[in-house]
């Protein structure tokens, strides 16, 4: 599987892995504004997104508030059930999630 060109941008660290070895396995990014970051992943399309969120948590705001506080989207939309898999979401190969706060911050 080649990673596509969008899951080589700004690409700091070496991607996660959650998709079992040889088993098909889709490219996505995880981006969070708060920090500036992303974290990129080889996950199965049968992986839920609420894994996906507190994988990328960890690794971008780990010691950050709950969860709970924050939400995942794609294509704008906000995930509402974060059990849903990456496939049922509409997730493919190169697709870019925003991990941001639920509640909108002041900017001083």
């Amino acid at each position: 599987m080649s990673t596509p060109f969008v899951g080589q941008l700004r690409a700091r660290r070496d991607p996660i892995q959650l998709a079992a070895p040889g088993a098909p396995a889709i490219s996505v990014r995880v981006e969070m504004p708060e920090t500036w970051d992303t974290v990129r992943f080889v996950a199965s399309p049968d992986e839920p997104v609420i894994s996906l969120k507190l994988r990328a948590l960890d690794a971008l705001f780990p010691d950050g508030e709950l969860h709970e506080e924050f939400v995942m989207k794609i294509r704008g939309w906000e995930v509402l059930d974060e059990q849903a898999t990456l496939a049922a979401v509409g997730a493919v190969n190169g697709s870019i999630f925003l991990l941001t706060s639920r509640y909108r911050r002041p900017v001083r």
